[in-house]
């Protein structure tokens, strides 16, 4: 078997343009929520009807990956980015000046497809360089996405057109970095077992990444509800302090991570998880609980990717964002329907058990694969 290159250093220049591109990204996404009372007002739309600007661009978002997964056997991780950045720019361009609720609604769809676009290939690109500039850049996307209500909040009593105009522009900026300095080529894997069953591989960590974002997402759709119940409990920064334990988590791994191999790592931030939802069945322990639980569940996204692009090639982690994206609906929908039938005390309960069937899932697919290879 050929010798795999060792893997570039990291470097400002290495990172910028995944910076850039994620930023970004997390602006945008973060934006639709907070501009709900924009889109009523401009369009006279209704609260029942809002969120199909939302539902439009998570659907856009969701369908991309694969599209950008076969883009990649045919062309640079540098053609698909840009190709997707200027369909991202020419999304968001149209919500923004679109005449009509409809038009609106199809610019969000257009500009969730260049997002999804992005976010494929460039997390294919940083997963196969290793743990820690996969989950640097997604830390990045963390400081858009906390960013963007306040950019709303500022420029939106001006008109909706402002927030999604500056989307744009940090597109088009972007597109500049890009050019500037590239983005990394996708590396091969460095599988150092035998070369078999890739299906039950791709198949387990397809697995993985929906457990672990349906966990993200119901962590951060419905911890809120159980603290209602809390006297003492604020639910609002409670809910702050997880995502910006999350972001600082992948902070962390970024500068840390690389210590470890990816699959104990991911193993140990999926043991740690599972055991902050029990902590939250606690009333006295649910503030800290849900605020360590984004803490904990921080390594997991990046480093799954990382893990993946050892063991089979990069291009195939768009396929696995698909699988995310199928967690992230029906986790949030299947604790509704918990706290519907059987109260707030089911929400961390059936969190807890998302995060076991994690676990079990994070130590086969680690038996599976056994790379052997040094962590990056």
């Amino acid at each position: 078997m050929t010798a795999v290159p060792a893997p570039p250093r990291l470097s400002a220049g290495l990172l910028a343009s995944g910076a850039a591109a994620f930023f970004t990204l997390g602006v945008l996404q973060a934006m639709y929520g907070a501009a709900f009372p924009l889109f009523q007002a401009r369009y006279g739309v209704g609260a029942a009807v809002v969120g199909w600007v939302a539902s439009a661009h998570f659907l856009g978002s969701a369908v991309a990956p694969p599209v950008a997964g076969v883009a990649l056997t045919r062309c640079s991780v540098r053609t698909v980015v840009l190709a997707a950045v200027l369909v991202l720019a020419a999304g968001v361009s149209v919500v923004a000046l679109a005449p009509t609720w409809l038009l609106a609604v199809a610019g969000a769809l257009v500009g969730g497809l260049g997002l999804g676009g992005v976010s494929a290939a460039l997390n294919a690109a940083y997963a196969s360089i290793g743990t820690r500039a996969v989950n640097l850049v997604n830390a990045v996307f963390g400081v858009g996405s906390v960013l963007s209500p306040l950019l709303v909040a500022a420029l939106g009593s001006a008109s909706l057109a402002w927030p999604f105009l500056v989307v744009a522009a940090l597109s088009l900026g972007t597109l500049g970095v890009v050019r500037m300095w590239n983005v990394p080529d996708l590396r091969p894997p460095e599988w150092s077992g035998e070369a078999t069953r890739p299906g039950v591989r791709l198949a387990l960590f397809a697995l993985l990444i929906g457990l672990y974002v349906g966990l993200e997402v119901g962590f951060g759709a419905w911890l809120a509800r159980p603290l209602e119940a809390l006297t003492t409990a604020r639910p609002a920064l409670v809910l702050s302090g997880y995502w910006a334990g999350l972001t600082a988590g992948r902070v962390l791994t970024g500068l840390l991570g690389g210590r470890f191999a990816p699959s104990r790592l991911v193993l140990g931030a999926a043991v740690l998880t599972t055991l902050a939802a029990f902590a939250a069945t606690q009333p006295v322990l649910a503030p800290g609980a849900y605020v360590l639980a984004g803490l904990t569940l921080s390594p997991i996204f990046g480093t799954t990717l990382a893990w993946v692009a050892r063991s089979l090639p990069a291009r195939r982690v768009p396929y696995l964002l698909v699988a995310g994206s199928l967690g992230g609906v029906l986790a949030p929908a299947a604790l509704g329907l918990l706290y519907a039938h059987w109260g707030p005390g089911a929400v961390p309960l059936a969190l807890a058990a998302l995060g076991l069937a994690l676990t079990g899932v994070v130590a086969v697919t680690a038996r599976v694969t056994r790379v052997r290879s040094v962590s990056r």
